[in-house]
């Protein structure tokens, strides 16, 4: 799995989460949303800046940058 791909599995898992525990499937709080405000602003800053946190974390653990964005 390449860094590009974990990210977007992290992101896409934390904003699920964050979502069911809002919609009061574990807890009825508002405040779950600004998880999902922070996982969502930070995909939309690191389109702009390069920088991302989580996959700085992610190449510190072992995953591998994608050789190559367009497959043919």
């Amino acid at each position: 799995m390449t860094i590009t791909n974990a990210v977007s599995a992290m992101a896409g898992a934390i904003i699920m989460a964050s979502l069911l525990l809002n919609n009061g499937a574990l807890f009825a709080e508002a405040s779950w949303l600004w998880l999902t405000f922070f996982v969502g602003f930070n995909l939309f800053q690191s389109a702009f800046t390069g920088f991302c946190p989580a996959a700085k974390i992610f190449k510190a653990v072992g995953f591998k940058d994608s050789d190559c964005c367009v497959k043919d």
